[in-house]
């Protein structure tokens, strides 16, 4: 950011905007207080829209301590945000949310990132990096172990992939058809499955006979659980 804490520190505080897991607000203050608050010192307008966005519009008046620590944790990330900072660094965000206040902060992150802010996000929820994170880290007892996109990331590694198919015809329906490289396979709403060690191998093979059986494909996709990698990888580090 070109910025040094120690000389340009007023600049650098409305650059920068922190979700952290505990606010340390007043006790009595309240919700509508707290954005005026955090607005006046980094010199920005209240921004009441982002608090009825995020549930509190029947809620202005309400003092921090009366608030859930579900509804603590938004009125955090929205005095995050308010000011718009080019950097947001946010702690496990979704943590104890409802699914639609989960999707509705997704969103909001989603929207940010359109708008080029670098966002930090550290979560425990691998689904949650996957979608969200452009790239990703992933820490061991405080060391970086392995880093990348969440696509890099789950390239890699000795855990089976998950091909998914879909054909029109009974081509994939036999169960004496094998295919190299499958471990397992089955049948799960109309989609054939199989685990490979060597998905490449696999999906080569089974285009060639959908090919040969004259046989539509509707959809074929190729899976790696991102949650599966991090176990691996993990469970790797402990063994060392």
């Amino acid at each position: 950011m070109g910025l040094n804490p120690n000389y340009n520190y007023s600049n650098l505080r409305n650059l920068i905007g922190i979700q952290l897991q505990t606010l340390g607000l007043s006790a009595n203050m309240r919700v509508d207080e707290a954005m005026k608050f955090f607005c006046v010192y980094h010199n920005k307008s209240p921004r009441y829209d982002l608090l009825e966005r995020l549930g509190f519009k029947e809620k202005m008046d309400a003092q921090y301590q009366t608030l859930s620590k579900v509804q603590q944790k938004q009125l955090a990330l929205a005095l995050a945000i308010a000011h718009g900072p080019s950097v947001l660094i946010l702690d496990e965000p979704t943590t104890g949310l409802d699914v639609q206040s989960r999707v509705e902060l997704h969103n909001i992150i989603i929207e940010l990132q359109e708008r080029n802010t670098t966002i930090l996000l550290a979560t425990p929820n691998m689904a949650e990096a996957s979608k969200l994170a452009t790239r990703m880290v992933i820490l061991w007892r405080g060391k970086m172990i392995t880093a990348g996109t969440p696509l890099e990331v789950t390239a890699t590694g000795a855990r089976l992939a998950k091909i998914s198919v879909r054909v029109v015809g009974p081509s994939l329906s036999k169960a004496d058809i094998k295919f190299p490289s499958v471990t397992k396979s089955l049948l799960k709403d109309e989609y054939k499955i199989y685990y490979s060690n060597n998905p490449g191998l696999t999906v080569s093979a089974i285009i060639k006979h959908i090919s040969k059986q004259k046989d539509e494909l509707i959809d074929l996709r190729v899976e790696r659980s991102l949650e599966e990698r991090f176990m691996e990888i993990t469970d790797n580090e402990a063994k060392k």
